[in-house]
C-alpha cells in the first residue's frame, strides 16, 4: 500500500489517497476532485477541470498518467 497526496497529483491540497496501484490513488483523487467539485470548493476546480480533460483525452494525458505511475512505483510502502 502506498500514498499519494491531492497535490502529488495536481491538487491543491494535502489529502493522502492510499492504494496497491497507482490506478488506485488516480481513481481516488478524480473522486476526490468530483466530491470538492460538487461541495463548491473553488480551490479544487482547476485540479477538477485538468483531470476531467485526461479522462475525455487519454491519449494526450499518457505523460501526466506515466508520470503519476513512476512517481507512484517510486515511493516506499506505507
Amino acid at each position: 500500500m502506498k500514498t499519494m497526496t491531492c497535490r502529488q497529483l495536481g491538487g491543491p491540497c494535502d489529502l493522502e489517497h492510499r492504494g496497491e496501484s497507482a490506478d488506485d490513488v488516480i481513481n481516488a483523487q478524480d473522486k476526490h476532485l468530483k466530491e470538492a467539485e460538487k461541495a463548491g470548493d473553488e480551490a479544487h476546480l482547476p485540479a477538477r477541470k485538468e483531470m476531467k480533460g485526461r479522462w475525455r483525452h487519454p491519449k494526450k494525458s499518457l505523460g501526466w498518467y506515466n508520470a503519476m505511475k513512476q512517481t507512484f512505483a517510486e515511493l516506499p510502502e506505507s
